[in-house]
């Protein structure tokens, strides 16, 4: 899913609508809740979703490593096992 979708769905969860090129520009709106979202807003939502995405990723490596210190395994060694 592109970041202008996710930008757009956070913004405005329930609306509906298409665009070409990833381009704002060409949003066409067939379902919208008040006001469209500005360029600005979108830009601030793709750096949000961005940076929650980032911080998912350094989430599940940090949940990985804990579950690999538990079992007293390094990331090659479960490597070598799961071949």
């Amino acid at each position: 899913m592109s970041y202008l979708v996710k930008a757009i769905k956070k913004l405005k969860p329930n609306s509906e609508f298409s665009f070409t090129d990833d381009d704002y520009g060409t949003v066409k709106w067939d379902v919208l809740d008040g006001d469209a979202p500005t360029q600005s807003e979108i830009d601030d939502a793709i750096k949000a979703v961005k940076a929650e995405e980032k911080a998912q990723i350094k989430t599940k490596a940090t949940e990985r490593q804990a579950i690999l210190d538990r079992l007293g395994l390094t990331a090659d060694e479960l490597q070598t096992i799961l071949g």
